[in-house]
């Protein structure tokens, strides 16, 4: 599913190379949840932001469902993200102007699918807030829009979810809510979620996890059967 060979990321800082993500080698199968866990600056959201094809890498060949990401032109770069990749960000970043149901709506209408309407519905009740569906962000808690943020990384129904620091703007109780949530649409869609966090005992709860240090990875643990090979 996701398959990084000899990756790397260096850029440069003042007027020296800065390597953030050290050459790796990475494969994680589908249907697998995994965790990437280290300290501020150790490389994991970088990590993260080059399996989605939001940066390209230094060196390397990164693919995704079979296709070579790092040849594709930005438009269909955007096309495979929008078809097999939700991202869940820290902040939420949900649209303040929309409702929460309309937050959910857009990437539906954008891509044309079929009874949007009525799946974005189905996907709110599926996080838990078909009766807050027309608040706008602003009339929900953290926990809320984390959950709306969820409902529209998987509108289109993507084999992938990645999942950056979702529960570092959250405090414990509602964090937790999150990460369950995020076991269940693993184990009820069997969709493969990489999940980065600072929280070791969050982490903890992946079937596999890596650790980052000054953009190094190494694997902690795995499964019985394990779906990661580096």
């Amino acid at each position: 599913m996701i398959e990084l060979h000899n990756v790397s990321k260096t850029v440069i800082s003042g007027t020296e190379p800065l390597t953030i993500v050290q050459p790796i080698e990475l494969s994680i199968a589908s249907g697998q949840y995994v965790s990437i866990v280290g300290p501020s600056g150790s490389g994991k959201s970088t990590l993260l932001g080059l399996i989605a094809g939001l940066d390209l890498p230094t060196t390397g060949e990164i693919v995704i469902d079979g296709v070579e990401i790092t040849t594709l032109d930005e438009d269909s770069l955007a096309r495979l993200r929008g078809e097999k990749i939700g991202f869940v960000f820290q902040f939420f970043h949900l649209v303040p102007s929309l409702t929460a149901f309309e937050n959910v709506l857009v990437p539906l209408e954008i891509a044309g699918a079929a009874g949007a309407r009525t799946r974005a519905t189905a996907l709110l009740s599926e996080v838990g807030l078909a009766e807050r569906a027309h608040h706008y962000p602003a009339q929900l808690s953290g926990g809320e829009q984390q959950r709306v943020a969820i409902a529209r990384a998987l509108a289109n129904e993507p084999p992938i979810l990645l999942a950056d620091e979702p529960t570092g703007n959250l405090d414990s109780a509602n964090g937790g809510h999150i990460v369950e949530l995020l076991h269940n649409v693993n184990a009820a869609r069997d969709t493969t979620v990489v999940l980065v966090t600072h929280d070791a005992e969050l982490a903890a709860s992946a079937d596999v996890m890596l650790r980052m240090r000054d953009g190094k990875t190494e694997r902690v643990s795995a499964d019985p059967a394990p779906g990661v090979a580096m």
